[in-house]
């Protein structure tokens, strides 16, 4: 019996196995992790470029009404579900005699990991854009 303890002692075979079987959870969570935050910034990257469209395109002249703004604003989006978008709001308002409008957009995106349920991420943007007066 003293004979095959050094043996056994000294035997790794199966080591580097066991070791990535305890490693490999964590690896993929940290993937997926990364995978998801990217998607975050790519659904906020989407609904950022449509807002700032929408206020681009609210200040031309002649005046746009409000649902060409908001037709073009639906066209200019990228990145996201139009399920889970709430939105586009327009709220017209006036500061110091100048005519503005209030652009936002919501997106509740659900963050999608394999194991784990996790509530949706809400995203919001809002932009203010002076336009010109009504005739």
């Amino acid at each position: 019996m003293t004979a095959l303890r050094p043996l056994w002692k000294r035997d790794q075979r199966g080591a580097a196995a066991l070791e990535f079987a305890l490693a490999a959870p964590l690896l993929l969570m940290f993937i997926l992790g990364i995978t998801q935050l990217g998607l975050l910034f790519f659904a906020n990257a989407g609904i950022r470029s449509s807002v700032a469209e929408g206020a681009r395109y609210a200040t031309i002249y002649p005046r746009p009404t409000d649902e060409q703004i908001k037709a073009k604003m639906t066209q200019s989006r990228f990145g996201i579900d139009p399920a889970l978008v709430t939105g586009p709001t327009l709220t017209h308002g006036t500061s110091d005699g100048a005519q503005y409008l209030d652009i936002s957009m919501s997106y509740a995106t659900p963050l999608d990991f394999v194991f784990i349920e996790t509530p949706p991420i809400t995203l919001s943007v809002t932009r203010r854009a002076f336009v010109q007066p009504t005739t």
